[in-house]
């Protein structure tokens, strides 16, 4: 729960020392041409705040108008505040003239003086230096004004509170309109040459245990798919939930990890007697064991994804609300989905993926590997239900929640 400190003298949002929620939208044109995870590593990798939520929008008409209102400061040049609004009616409604859909991102990020450090020092604005690739915009935005100072093209990359006397209102805004705007857009894009499937991609924990750019580098990985990503959402999985999702691992453990197992148990105990100890006597042993060991090895994936040991929980009620960790959920529309997302994921053990495929770029281990990937589109519905992206109706939009929650603190 965030709670901004309000100290005597300093207007709402000012305070340099206090928490504050700030957002980043990312843009349709960005996403459009697959811009997406150089942004996101940028956004990780260069503040020092925390994400805390994600959420695909498609703006409405009623939004827009309403953001038009708030998007620039009193005191901007009216030349500035004409492009801003220029920018908002070509490039993110519906009707827009470039006949594309306007997917944007939201990101939410919280932190000491999250709003003017995520303008200032991440995304940035448009007169740095040619050559100066530091912030976002820099390198992702364009900004072209004539010799009279008159600007005749802009594009953003990234949108951002530019003042913290703004930032409520705009965070206001985009929970007022998160489940009529946002959630997930499945069926929204059009395909030619057959019917698209959805596949569900999840970012793993280890990413997220430390500032890193390693999530934004492997979206940019899975661009290469040339799908488009239809949902999003920052995920702290339940004991309850980490177990539903994986559940069809456990017999799938038992039946491979058995010749394991008799090979363990052949290495230990073969010259334990003074009788000759076989392969079949192994095998019977293994067989006895093979259940636990599922068990076993199946709470270490659970542990891992959920950040707490499934075996020390027995209570179902506790299971649903036990939860350490975090992934970063993304939903990957198009023709041929799951193959694609499979292919550019690779296998799953690092040390044998393919050269150039996600895990053996990003990964470390079996289970360490950088991403998981729904390997079927019957399975990809089933997980997607596990983790609320099944569809807009039961997403329970954390978006809205946490920045209720937040503007509620701030009375």
């Amino acid at each position: 729960m965030l709670r901004a400190s309000r100290q005597a003298g300093i207007p709402p949002g000012e305070d340099c020392v206090s928490e504050q929620l700030a957002y980043a939208l990312i843009t349709p044109y960005s996403i459009l041409k697959s811009r997406t995870g150089g942004i996101i590593a940028r956004l990780l990798g260069s503040s020092n705040l925390e994400l805390v939520a994600a959420r695909m929008y498609i703006f409405s008409d009623a939004f827009l108008d309403s953001y038009k209102k708030v998007i620039c400061p009193p005191d901007t040049l009216e030349a500035v505040c004409e492009a801003w609004h220029e920018y908002v009616d070509h490039s993110l409604r519906v009707s827009n003239p470039w006949g594309y859909l306007p997917r944007s991102m939201l990101l939410l990020f919280q932190g000491k003086n999250a709003v003017r450090h995520l303008k200032d020092d991440v995304v940035g604005g448009f007169t740095e230096p040619t050559g100066r690739a530091i912030t976002v915009r820099s390198t992702y935005g364009d900004f072209v004004r004539d010799g009279a100072g008159r600007i005749h093209y802009f594009e953003p990359a990234v949108i951002t509170c530019p003042e913290p006397q703004l930032n409520n209102e705009h965070l206001k805004l985009l929970a007022d309109y998160s489940v009529s705007d946002g959630g997930v857009l499945t069926g929204r894009c059009k395909y030619e040459g057959g019917s698209a499937e959805v596949s569900l991609v999840m970012l793993k924990p280890d990413l997220f245990e430390r500032r890193s750019r390693r999530p934004g580098n492997i979206i940019d990985a899975f661009s290469l798919t040339g799908l488009r990503i239809v949902g999003a959402k920052l995920i702290s999985l339940t004991v309850a939930q980490g177990e539903e999702f994986y559940g069809p691992l456990k017999e799938l453990f038992r039946d491979r990890l058995r010749p394991q197992v008799a090979d363990e148990v052949k290495e230990r105990l073969g010259d334990a007697f003074d009788f000759e100890f076989t392969d079949d006597d192994a095998a019977a042993v293994a067989e006895m064991l093979a259940e636990r060991n599922a068990v076993f090895e199946f709470n270490k994936i659970v542990e891992y994804m959920t950040g707490v040991d499934p075996s020390g929980i027995c209570d179902p009620a506790e299971k649903a609300r036990a939860s350490r960790a975090k992934c970063l959920a993304l939903l990957y529309e198009g023709l041929d989905a799951v193959a694609k997302v499979r292919t550019v994921l690779g296998s799953t053990d690092p040390t044998k993926a393919e050269p150039g495929t996600v895990r053996s770029d990003f990964g470390r281990d079996l289970m360490r590997n950088g991403a998981h990937a729904s390997d079927s589109p019957d399975n990809a519905m089933r997980e997607r239900k596990i983790v609320g992206l099944a569809d807009t109706k039961e997403d329970s939009c954390d978006v809205k929640e946490i920045i209720e929650d937040y503007l509620a603190g701030q009375k």
